[in-house]
């Protein structure tokens, strides 16, 4: 079957519709957004047909979460990941971010430690303040040569431990360093979990975005059975299948103890699930494979075109996003910034106009992350802007 991945949609004034974007409208109408993490590609054609038969349906009264959702989202676990999870694992819930709040309540005291590494999502960094918790975090190591790999710094990461630490926010693969973590970084963080008894919530939404043909993702509760007493896993269909407006996730919890407290915690703090929503989740999980794949092919030619740009940008490094539409650009030695980083999305905004997400919010000003996950022709108007700045 054949997608339609470089005919540009218009998103910033749809014929037919006044339908603001998020992307598309903060910037004004002269900008490029390669920012926020939605896609500017056409979602799936099963996932189209079963959304218009619902809306066909004409009732939009509050719904419940489908068995066949359950038993497909089980389906598509073993499948993918080689994990055989149950149905009564599952409590779905309006989108990740919440989740991640949702999980400092449910999981934390007030006064407790909320640990994350950096760079990370912003939100990521945000939970501890907004639920009245401690924030704690660690810095990654940076890569050590060109095109070298982001690592886990397990030493930084055990010395921001501290006796109120309760949870750990992780993020696999990560965001936005694009990093899939190794078997042997993944073992060291199993071990400190374990031994500073920590609650961990895996974000694995990226999770079915990664970009090395072979690679395959192991969930981190999957891979460390003795971690999956103490793991709430976030999966959603919002990046893999450009959902992101649908606010649906799912959080896998094989404990029944800590689904319980988790359960127990969050109940009248959030909305019941979003019906087109669900209707998107079944249909993406169970028809849209063959869509996914074509998307991937996309995604590793632009990322290859994106990586062959950088290369010829003076002092801007990139190493390779080894999953997601995401890079994480190291701007610091760019000469145009003259060592003044803390202007480095601020300056492209200005000069090139290109919006790109400010590294700043991610913990380590002087970068940007960019999103790949548009056209091609619309990524080349971009990278063509930036030659003008950073070339």
């Amino acid at each position: 079957m054949e997608f339609d991945f470089a005919t540009p949609v218009e998103r910033r004034h749809p014929p037919g519709g006044d339908w603001p974007s998020q992307k598309w409208h903060r910037y004004g109408d002269d900008v490029l957004p390669l920012w926020v993490a939605d896609m500017d590609l056409v979602s799936p054609p099963a996932v189209i047909e079963a959304l218009r038969a619902r809306v066909e349906h004409g009732v939009f009264g509050y719904g419940q979460i489908p068995d066949s959702l359950r038993e497909t989202l089980c389906a598509w676990s073993a499948a993918h990941y080689g994990w055989a999870i149950e149905p009564q694992w599952q409590l779905w819930l309006p989108g990740v971010v919440p989740a991640l709040h949702l999980a400092s309540l449910a999981l934390t005291a007030p006064g407790d430690g909320v640990l994350t590494v950096t760079p990370i999502y912003p939100p990521f960094l945000k939970v501890a303040e907004r639920t009245g918790r401690r924030h704690q975090q660690a810095a990654m190591r940076p890569p050590t040569a060109a095109g070298a790999p982001w690592q886990l710094d397990l030493a930084a990461l055990e010395a921001a431990i501290t006796p109120e630490t309760r949870l750990l926010l992780w993020c696999h693969p990560h965001n936005p360093t694009g990093r899939v973590w190794t078997r042997e970084e993944l073992a060291g963080l199993a071990e400190l979990v374990v031994r500073h008894d920590l609650c961990v919530v895996s974000d694995e939404l990226h999770c079915d975005l990664l970009l090395d043909a072979h690679a395959r993702h192991v969930p981190l509760a999957a891979a460390f059975p003795e971690l999956a007493s103490r793991t709430l896993t976030l999966w959603a269909p919002s990046k893999t299948f450009n959902l992101a407006g649908l606010t649906t996730a799912c959080a896998v919890i094989p404990d029944a103890a800590l689904r319980r407290r988790f359960a127990e915690g969050i109940k009248g703090l959030q909305s019941d699930g979003n019906v087109l929503g669900l209707v998107a989740a079944e249909a993406a999980y169970a028809h849209g494979e063959p869509w996914r794949q074509a998307l991937l092919a996309t995604l590793r030619a632009h990322r290859q075109a994106l990586v062959e740009r950088v290369a010829e940008w003076p002092g801007v490094t990139l190493s390779p996003p080894q999953s997601t539409y995401l890079a994480w650009l190291d701007l610091r030695g760019a000469p145009c910034l003259k060592g003044v980083v803390e202007s480095a999305q601020q300056l492209v905004l200005a000069r090139a106009g290109v919006a790109l997400s400010d590294g700043a919010d991610f913990g380590w000003p002087g970068f940007v992350r960019l999103n790949f996950g548009t056209t091609a022709s619309q990524l080349e108007a971009a990278l063509a802007r930036l030659d003008r700045v950073l070339g």
